[in-house]
């Protein structure tokens, strides 16, 4: 070193700009080297000089990484990492405070001691090295820098109040990654910066903060370190840290210099202590404040002059205890830790025989332990290293191939990814090592290609953990209370600033689902602030859509395409129900009533639509007394009763009566009073919603699937729901009611008391095997009984033109399909049912003409004639008003289903039925007198008094046989006088 060489100590506070003066001082000589404290402020000052001077004469070497231009005037470098003997114009030794570091600290007391620039040499720093610098370096200048901004104490603060643009400091790996996790769920995201992190990931996730993408850093105490950030605020997670040996304290200096990173230029900052941390004490805190701590008077040093003549000698120069009283002997470190491990190996041992061996095993044992393994597991790598180096002259290729190759996969976790970027650093610092590789070049490139994409991919994982973008977006736009811009696109995916946020359903915003409450909250804030215009465009649109893009569901739901709307709600008629509407409140009353006004037009429109021949009914003015009650009943069961529940009222009803009631198609059967024209589909399904409204039921009924004559019947059912969804239970299946009274009119004309079989014409019907046919019958209260008889081979028939049959009907037991009831036009209710016989299918039944509806008085003629009387035939004689055949709309259908079993060839024997009357059915049947009681003289078991011919049932025996019935006698019938077919009933009676 020249003479007059200056030597400065640029000391003072964090933010004073000393790095920035250094670079300043570097770049006006012609050469020049500087040295840091972190391979990441390597790299950034690196950049710094690269953007002045251009990359073609500035050189970056660090332990794993080696950037030299032919033409370099200017290096920066770790201070491990300093070329010694270079003769440059300008020196510089960034953060020499570390001198006290036990780890570290002799490296920088070997610069601080030893390396001069040939014309200026400058060592920067903390204040507290002011004493041991002016004792250990003759004729050092000082200059003082001032801090450019005030650092102020705010106390402890929880971290979900921590306000943006804060760095909040851990001291582990898993405290970091803790405290990321938190803000990513309270705050959005954080950018995550650890010493251990390659520049590249360090850099990116810098710059996520640095470009405002997130607002918060959570790091080591690396950024203590010079790194220049944009931090008005920085909040301790702990004030103790591991040092490698123990647990300690910070000392206030070492809080002084993470906490001067708050604050840059002349922007004050701010430091503090999270919730969960002590508040630091008063004296500390002003200590850091007024920037005065406790001179630093004793530093590390290890011995430099090193003699390698064996492995003990160079143990003993390493050990050797320094000369001053300042200088403090390191402790053993993790280089002497190996180099004592190997010398125990025998073959280690025995290959460091001379000079250049010792100093190739000392080389070696310099090898950082990046993987933080145990110091066994490196040593053995160091061994296999100095072997193949010793025995080769260097590392074989295939070798270091496959170590390479195992750590260059980039899937896996934050955790996995750190750990191969550990071990790539390793083998990144072997190929920057001249010689120890045959193409330098080759592996230098290839560990930087595997070590890029490592950092990539750990970049990539930290953002994915540790970063809402979303959230960060969206509260930063809140914070600026500035209208933020929303899109909804034809699904209704919303987007608020470019960000997803969630699905508008209709008029309701369902919020994608974030990681937590807050991020809820955040997403939800800003959707709805920004979807207000919204609303309101599409509640016009909604207003002015056609009918057919509305629909209630068999809940009461009401929906606009795929989006529920509102729901049905019971009002003051089961007519009229009124309508809530589902709109989020942030859409205002406008919407919500513009909303509600549309519903209720359309549930309107479509009940006076679906049920007009009952709504018609109920405005008939011509109806009076009676048949006015009779009508709104017929309303209040929404065209369906059951005729038990009214008999009396029917018995009640004039012929006049009668006729104005079906003239809006009310039908009289002998189970239901039914209006067929509702029992299509549509008016079935709206029918069951609004009695389940009026009943007050939690869970709605669902309507049938259309065109089925018989369906199972559903035991947890409310009572009532068959009748409403247009079918009678009966057995373990529900038949439509129309049917049945089809089936009615067949069953009238059978002898009930002596026993009939299932003709073709009833399983034609019903659309149903043998084996369900006789279940239906057992539900309606008949007795079933099953045999076996020889099988007959039935024999085809042909229709004349006459009318009159030939010979049997064709095969019993053809597949029946039945014609859906639909929304068309009835067909003529009166059509005699002769007509049906034409439309069954070809090949399959022919089915046979019911009774001919005549006249009311049908039913007493049936009872004259008709030697084994069927229930039904009873019922009709305590009421000759009902309809004898009811021709609506089922008698053009051909049900869906098995006729009866089919003819197995080669069978000899076939099962059939046997069914008589055993009891009335238990539910829905017709009354047999007011109130559902038995006519007077009816009792529960056998019939007293004369039988049917007026032979007396005991007593007096006449020699003719006599039939017996398990029926109750039939009681006289008072002939009505005004009837039209009274006097050729009455004519009948007295002609016998």
């Amino acid at each position: 070193m020249k003479s007059d060489a200056r030597v400065v100590a640029v000391l003072g506070p964090t933010n004073t700009g000393k790095t920035t003066y250094a670079i300043e001082r570097m770049l006006a000589h012609r050469t020049g080297v500087i040295g840091l404290p972190l391979r990441l402020l390597a790299r950034e000052v690196y950049d710094r000089i690269v953007d002045l001077r251009g990359p073609s004469v500035v050189a970056l070497v660090t332990g794993e990484e080696r950037i030299v231009p032919p033409r370099t005037q200017y290096w920066v470098c770790t201070v491990e990492a300093m070329p010694e003997g270079m003769g440059v114009d300008f020196l510089a030794i960034d953060e020499i405070q570390l001198c006290a570091d036990p780890e570290r600290g002799h490296v920088f007391t070997d610069r601080l001691l030893r390396s001069r620039g040939l014309h200026e040499t400058q060592f920067l720093g903390s204040d507290t090295m002011r004493g041991t610098i002016a004792a250990l370096v003759p004729n050092v200048q000082f200059m003082r820098r001032e801090r450019m901004s005030e650092l102020i104490y705010s106390g402890q603060k929880k971290i979900s109040r921590m306000r943006p643009r804060s760095a909040i400091v851990g001291f582990s790996v898993e405290n970091v990654y803790a405290i990321a996790e938190l803000i990513r769920r309270q705050k959005g995201g954080a950018a995550v910066v650890m010493g251990a992190l390659s520049p590249r990931t360090r850099n990116a996730q810098v710059a996520m903060y640095q470009n405002g993408e997130v607002d918060y850093l959570v790091a080591t105490d690396a950024i203590g370190m010079g790194l220049n950030l944009d931090v008005d605020h920085v909040a301790f997670s702990a004030t103790s840290k591991f040092d490698g040996r123990r647990m300690r304290p910070l000392a206030p200096n070492e809080l002084a210099q993470i906490a001067g990173r708050a604050g840059r230029g002349f922007k004050s900052g701010t430091f503090g202590v999270t919730g969960d941390t002590a508040p630091l004490d008063d004296q500390v805190a002003r200590a850091i404040m007024d920037h005065s701590f406790t001179p630093q008077n004793k530093i590390n040093w290890r011995n430099h002059a090193l003699q390698f003549g064996s492995i003990d000698r160079l143990i003993s120069t390493l050990e050797m205890p320094p000369d001053d009283e300042r200088l403090v002997r390191a402790r053993e470190a993790d280089d002497l830790r190996a180099l004592k491990s190997l010398a125990q190996v025998d073959e280690v041992f025995a290959r460091a025989s001379d000079g250049p061996s010792v100093k190739l095993l000392w080389d070696v044992c310099r090898i950082p332990d990046f993987r933080g393994i145990s110091n066994s597991e490196h040593a053995g790598l160091l061994e296999t290293i100095f072997n193949y180096l010793h025995q080769s002259g260097n590392l074989p290729d295939d070798w270091l191939a496959r170590q390479i190759k195992r750590i260059d996969r980039t899937d896996g976790d934050i955790d996995a990814l750190s750990k191969r970027l550990a071990f790539i650093r390793t083998w990144t610092y072997v190929a920057q090592r001249k010689g120890w590789t045959r193409d330098e070049s080759h592996w230098r490139g290839a560990t930087r290609v595997v070590e890029d994409r490592l950092s990539d991919a750990l970049h990539e994982r930290l953002t994915q953990r540790f970063v809402d973008r979303r959230t960060s977006v969206l509260l930063r736009r809140l914070g600026q209370k500035e209208a933020m811009v929303a899109e909804v696109n034809d699904t209704g995916e919303v987007t608020v600033e470019g960000e997803y946020v969630g699905k508008l359903d209709g008029f309701r915003f369902r919020a994608d689902k974030g990681a937590g409450a807050a991020e809820d909250r955040t997403i939800k804030s800003a959707a709805l602030q920004a979807l207000a215009p919204q609303f309101h465009l599409r509640a016009d649109r909604f207003y002015n859509a056609p009918d057919t893009e509305i629909d209630f569901t068999e809940q009461g739901g009401l929906m606009w395409g795929k989006s529920a709307v509102g729901k049905l709600s019971t009002g003051s008629d089961p007519l009229k129900p009124q309508v809530d509407v589902f709109v989020d409140d942030v859409a205002g009353p406008e919407v919500a009533e513009k909303v509600k006004r549309r519903l209720q037009h359309f549930v309107d429109r479509k009940i006076a639509a679906l049920f007009e021949p009952l709504l018609a009914l109920g405005k008939d003015d011509s109806l009076n007394g009676i048949a006015k009650g009779f009508a709104f009943r017929m309303i209040e069961s929404f065209g369906i009763l059951p005729r038990a529940q009214v008999a009396d009222d029917v018995k009640a009803l004039d012929q006049e009566a009668r006729g104005a009631l079906r003239k809006h198609g009310l039908r009289f059967g002998q189970f239901t009073v039914f209006m067929p024209l509702l029992l299509k589909p549509a008016p079935t399904r709206l029918r069951l919603v609004l009695w389940s409204l009026s009943q007050g039921l939690s869970e709605f009924p669902e309507s049938p699937p259309p065109g089925l004559v018989t369906i199972p019947v559903d035991a947890g059912a409310p009572a009532g729901a068959d009748t409403m969804s247009g079918y009678r239970n009966a057995g373990t299946r529900a038949i439509r009611i129309d049917m049945l009274e089809r089936l009615a009119d067949m069953l009238r004309t059978e002898d009930s008391r002596g026993g009939f079989e299932a003709k073709a014409d009833m399983l034609s019907i019903t659309g149903m095997t043998l084996e369900q046919f006789a279940d239906l019958m057992q539900g309606l209260g008949y007795k079933a009984e099953k045999a076996e008889r020889t099988k007959v081979k039935p024999v085809d028939t042909t229709m004349p033109h006459d009318g009159t049959f030939e010979a049997m009907a064709p095969e019993a037991d053809a597949v029946v399909a039945e014609k859906t009831l639909d929304d068309t036009p009835e067909a003529d209710a009166d059509r005699p049912i002769m007509d049906i016989a034409a439309e069954q299918p070809a090949g399959g039944i022919i089915e046979q003409p019911s009774a001919p509806e005549a006249d009311d008085t049908s039913a007493e003629v049936a009872a004259i004639v008709d030697e084994g009387l069927a229930p039904i035939a009873e019922e009709l004689e305590a009421d000759p008003e009902v309809d004898d055949h009811i021709p609506d709309m089922s008698e053009t259908e051909t049900p869906q289903g098995t006729a009866a079993d089919a003819d197995i060839a080669g069978a000899e024997v076939e099962s059939f039925y046997t069914f008589t009357w055993a009891r009335p059915a238990r539910s829905n049947q017709p009354a047999r007198g007011r109130g559902g009681e038995r006519p007077a003289g009816q009792g529960k078991g056998k019939p007293q008094g004369k039988g049917r011919k007026g032979a007396p049932r005991g007593g007096d025996k006449s020699d003719k046989p006599q039939k017996f019935s398990a029926q109750p006698p039939r009681r006289e019938k008072q002939i009505d006088p005004d009837n039209p077919f009274a006097a050729a009933l009455m004519g009948l009676k007295d002609g016998k």
